[in-house]
């Protein structure tokens, strides 16, 4: 690989070699209760350092909860979990106002949303209204209370999961509140090495320590915003989005299997997700092949297939791993 010309100062290009390896430590930590998952937890990894939201699926008992459990208190930060239930209102998750009797007046009593990590667990088992009070707080980073809006603790990312067999007494989530999530990510069965292994681990997240403070982990989100994009790695982008949209795609054998296209929010996902995979890697320039490496966690669920591709039984990532293959790299 050649190494593009920067105006990147040496400082800066081994404080980044530096904090990537920290970074690291943070998954080898994670390691001792975690077994195997290593895709997910370099994905989680990156929406912290970009300050993006993840949506977790998988079936039950794959240790998804515990999994967040252990990164949050590697990286200190506050966690809460919320379990979704068709019963939840917005007042349970954003919090309400209550009178006080003595004072005759108006308390604001915040709820278990003012946190840095927030565990949505079975998010499509909740209401609309409750989708929208979680909606504001993913992108706007603040939530309203009566007639005061509070700002939300930094960092503050959702982490939601959602069984994908069980569908009954289930909410499907709306687009828009799943184009907000930065990447949507598959948690696997493990395989049989790593389960014998599991059962040697112990589960208890109070064997991990912490590694990381709330400021190293913002030294390390302004360190990401510093890594090199090139011209051509940008161009790459906007055409991978492009080649989602049937209006826009060259791609013709593609364009009926698709019915909406990727947002202007993927390509930025797209653009944040590559330098954060390059801060990762310790570089301090972005490749193709980051992009690459992003993309089939970023693209797949911002398109909305045909009924065509459903009959056909033909896979958002199929179609995006397509277009990965087709739209010429730089």
């Amino acid at each position: 690989m050649i190494e593009p010309q920067t105006n990147t100062s040496a400082s800066v290009i081994e404080q980044i070699k530096t904090e990537s390896t920290q970074f690291y430590g943070i998954a080898s930590e994670v390691s001792k209760v975690i077994v195997g998952q290593h895709d997910v937890i370099e994905f989680i990894l990156i929406a912290i350092l970009c300050n993006g939201h993840i949506l977790l699926e998988g079936v039950p008992g794959l240790a998804k909860t515990t999994m967040i459990k252990a990164i949050s208190k590697v990286l200190g930060l506050k966690f809460t979990r919320i379990q979704f239930t068709p019963d939840l209102l917005p007042a349970d998750l954003i919090g309400t106002l209550i009178y006080n009797q003595k004072t005759q007046e108006f308390e604001t009593k915040k709820g278990p949303i003012f946190a840095n990590l927030i565990l949505a667990d079975e998010i499509n088992r909740a209401p609309a209204k409750v989708q929208s009070a979680l909606l504001e707080a993913m992108q706007e980073q603040q939530v309203t209370i009566g007639s005061t809006t509070f700002a939300l603790e930094q960092p503050f990312l959702v982490f939601a999961t959602q069984n994908p067999i069980e569908q009954e007494g289930t909410y499907r989530l709306p687009e828009a509140q799943v184009d907000r999530f930065m990447f949507k990510l598959q948690v696997h069965y493990p395989n049989k090495v790593e389960e014998r292994e599991l059962l040697r681990r112990p589960l208890d997240t109070n064997i991990l320590s912490q590694q990381l403070s709330a400021q190293e982990i913002k030294t390390a989100q302004e360190l990401v915003k510093k890594i090199y994009v090139d011209e051509r790695i940008k161009e790459y982008i906007v055409n991978l989005v492009h080649a989602t949209r049937p209006e826009t795609s060259k791609l013709d054998a593609l364009i009926p299997y698709i019915e909406c296209g990727a947002s202007p929010r993927a390509t930025l996902a797209l653009y944040h997700a590559g330098m954060a995979h390059a801060f990762l890697k310790g570089r301090h320039f972005v490749t193709p092949d980051d992009i690459k490496a992003v993309a089939r966690h970023v693209l797949p669920h911002r398109i909305v297939l045909s009924y065509l591709a459903e009959a056909e039984h033909i896979s958002s990532l199929s179609i995006i791993q397509k277009i990965i293959s087709n739209v010429v790299c730089p």
